[in-house]
């Protein structure tokens, strides 16, 4: 019931060596001479290449790798693959690794995000076919909020999102893509028609469910292991307008948990009366929270509540339209949320914001966190699915009894429903 995956240590690296090789012994492996000058080392450069978004390790690498094209990216990967000396490789896009996944040491990092304009001088290009509908295609390197941008200039929006757009297309969907989506649609992965791959061996290859399949669902989700995402096809659909948001509160776990899963039980993915998006978070009486959604006429009440519990159990809800009928949109509300809903009386709370608003909400928590000197800090994070046979447990040993009771400190903590079949 919660999110994504449990990552483990070579996240995103390209392929797995057995050994290292010292900054002494790089600077003596003269790679091909149209890729040389690609390699910097400056103090700054390896400074900003030794760390990721944890903040929990430090891995030095011998060189950072700027390329200009998929070739460069091509030439290195087979030069290190062929080297008598095994090299570390790692790409990097925004280095949302927690433990060092996107870091090379004594390796090379590649600098993705300098391949830059490519694809029709924006990295992303639009289309449509009568087989697939509209789809987008996008440089590994683009970051989500620029896909964004560029597909709601054509009416259009991918499907399946993360929460936080600042990550690049290639990281999310070596990992899996997972947000308040997914329970409808899938993680991103599953809304991928083809992509572009630098495998381990430096070959470009092009895959599909279709075309080279095996590489197309080990890369999927792959977790880096087989090969760097250079371009992938995504799903569009028609976008909306503007989103009804909805939190609300809850004291008992269970019933927050039950409300949860029956809302994903009626959804279906054509239907357009069902809800958006679903997630849950967690109100802790542990520091500050970002209280930026609320009322400020609500935060007296909304502190002395989490101060009387301890822990608050926020479900999370969205409803989209795409024209100008709000009335509609609450009365479909009205009517998905009504019934035994167990969320405490007085505590639901309801925005309408633009669809932009909505998908690109953390950028506003970033910026709270950032205010408060918490961005640049360790991140330690883990991701987990639990079935809902054990959710339960997981509440009173884990939120209750560690969190809670041990008093730590605790930043984000996500809890929300998935189908299993998505």
């Amino acid at each position: 019931m919660t999110k994504h995956i449990t990552i483990p240590k070579n996240f995103m690296t390209i392929f797995i060596v057995t050994f290292f090789m010292s900054n002494a012994l790089a600077k003596t492996l003269l790679p091909p001479n149209d890729i040389a000058d690609r390699f910097h080392n400056d103090s700054e450069t390896i400074k900003i290449a030794s760390s990721d978004f944890g903040h929990i390790v430090q891995e030095i690498p011998a060189a950072v790798f700027y390329p200009n094209s998929v070739d460069d990216i091509a030439s290195l990967v087979k030069y290190a693959y062929n080297n008598s000396v095994p090299i570390n490789v790692a790409a990097r896009g925004q280095a949302h690794s927690t433990w060092g996944q996107s870091l090379a040491r004594d390796g090379v990092v590649v600098n993705m995000t300098s391949l830059g304009n490519r694809l029709n001088g924006s990295g992303i290009i639009v289309s449509s076919d009568s087989s697939l509908g509209s789809y987008a295609d996008v440089g590994g390197e683009q970051l989500w909020i620029d896909v964004l941008n560029t597909t709601l200039q054509y009416g259009l929006s991918p499907v399946s999102w993360v929460d936080y757009l600042y990550l690049t297309v290639g990281g999310t969907l070596s990992n899996a893509g997972i947000s308040g989506q997914s329970f409808r649609f899938g993680p991103q992965i599953s809304n991928v028609y083809e992509l572009d791959v630098i495998t381990g061996k430096g070959e470009f290859v092009t895959c599909s469910p279709k075309e080279n399949s095996e590489l197309y669902y080990a890369v999927l989700g792959g977790l880096g292991q087989f090969g760097i995402i250079t371009r992938a096809r995504i799903a569009l659909e028609p976008a909306p307008k503007r989103v009804k948001w909805l939190r609300l509160f809850y004291s008992d776990f269970s019933a927050f948990t039950k409300d949860q899963e029956n809302l994903i039980s009626k959804n279906e993915r054509r239907d357009n009366k069902a809800l958006n998006y679903l997630e849950g978070m967690l109100l802790l009486n542990q520091g500050p929270q970002d209280l930026s959604f609320y009322p400020v006429s609500a935060y007296a009440r909304i502190n002395s509540l989490v101060t009387q519990y301890g822990i608050i159990y926020c479900l999370e809800a969205a409803k989209y339209y795409y024209d100008d009928r709000e009335s509609r949109v609450e009365k479909e509300l009205l009517d998905l949320l009504k019934g035994n809903l167990g969320f405490l009386p007085d505590f639901m709370f309801e925005k309408d914001v633009t669809y932009m608003e909505f998908l690109n909400r953390v950028r506003s928590s970033e910026l709270f966190l950032r205010s408060k000197g918490q961005w640049e800090v360790p991140h330690p994070w883990l991701n987990l699915f639990v079935p809902e046979s054990r959710i339960l447990d997981f509440n009173s040993g884990v939120l209750k009894n560690i969190i809670l009771k041990q008093k730590i400190p605790a930043g984000i903590v996500l809890i929300y429903p998935m189908n299993r079949n998505k």
